[in-house]
C-alpha cells in the first residue's frame, strides 16, 4: 500500500499599501516551483489583506485539506532577513485593511487568550534552516505587527490548535531576490516536517486552544 501523502497548506498575501508586488505570495510560489518533494500534496493560497476574508478562509481551508502543518508567509518592510514568528495575537488589531475596516472589537477570537504559540519549535527551526547552507540570515520573533499578518497567525493557532508556523519575508531585493525566499521557505517547510516526523511527542504541547 502506497505510503498517504502528508499534506500542507502554505500562503501568502495579496498586495497592499506600498506593496504593490507582496514578496510573500511571490516567494510562496517560487517555493512551490522547487516544490516539497513527492510524498507532499503542497497547497498554496494567496490570501487578501482582509480580516473577514482571513476569518472566513483560515476555517475553510483547515476543513477543506486537513494539513499536518499550515505555514503563512507575510512581508514586513523593517525585516531584513527571514523572520520566523513564536507567537500570534488576540487583541490590539486597530489597522485598517484593504476594505477600510478593522475589527470592532479589535480582536480575533473573543474571550481568547491573549498569546497563542506554535506548537512546532520556532528556535529549533530556525536554528536548522540557519545551518542549511543557503545564503540567507533566519532569524526569530515574538511580534507579528499586530496587523493582517498577526490576525492571521492567530486565529490559524486557534483553529489548528497551534499546527502553524508563519514566516515574514523582507520586501523583494532587500536584500533576497525571490528565488532566495523560495528556497528559505522550501527549507523551513521541509525542517518542519523532518520535526514532525521525528516525533510528535516533542512538540510544545503546554499550551490551551480552548
Amino acid at each position: 500500500m502506497e505510503n498517504e501523502k502528508i499534506t500542507v497548506v502554505v500562503t501568502g498575501f495579496g498586495p497592499f499599501g506600498e506593496h504593490t508586488v507582496n514578496a510573500s505570495w511571490v516567494a510562496v510560489q517560487e517555493m512551490e516551483k522547487l516544490g516539497l518533494g513527492e510524498e507532499v500534496d503542497l497547497n498554496i493560497y494567496e490570501i487578501p489583506v482582509e480580516y473577514q476574508t482571513v476569518q472566513r478562509l483560515i476555517p475553510a481551508l483547515r476543513k477543506k485539506h486537513k494539513p499536518k502543518v499550515t505555514v503563512h508567509v507575510g512581508v514586513s518592510g523593517m525585516a531584513t532577513a527571514v523572520t520566523l514568528e513564536k507567537c500570534g495575537h488576540n487583541t490590539g488589531y486597530q489597522g485598517l485593511d484593504n476594505c477600510k475596516f478593522c475589527p470592532g472589537t479589535q480582536c480575533c477570537v473573543e474571550g481568547g487568550p491573549e498569546c497563542l504559540h506554535s506548537i512546532i519549535d520556532i528556535d529549533t527551526v530556525c536554528k536548522r534552516a540557519a545551518e542549511a547552507g543557503l545564503d540567507v540570515q533566519f532569524t526569530v520573533s515574538t511580534d507579528a505587527g499586530r496587523y493582517l499578518c498577526d490576525f492571521t497567525y492567530y486565529t490559524s493557532l486557534y483553529q489548528s490548535c497551534g499546527r502553524s508556523v508563519f514566516i515574514h519575508v523582507p520586501p523583494l531585493g532587500k536584500p533576497y531576490t525571490a528565488e532566495q525566499l523560495g528556497q528559505a521557505i522550501q527549507t523551513i517547510i521541509k525542517v518542519i516536517l523532518d520535526m514532525l516526523e521525528q516525533s510528535e511527542d516533542h512538540l510544545n504541547c503546554g499550551h490551551s486552544y480552548n
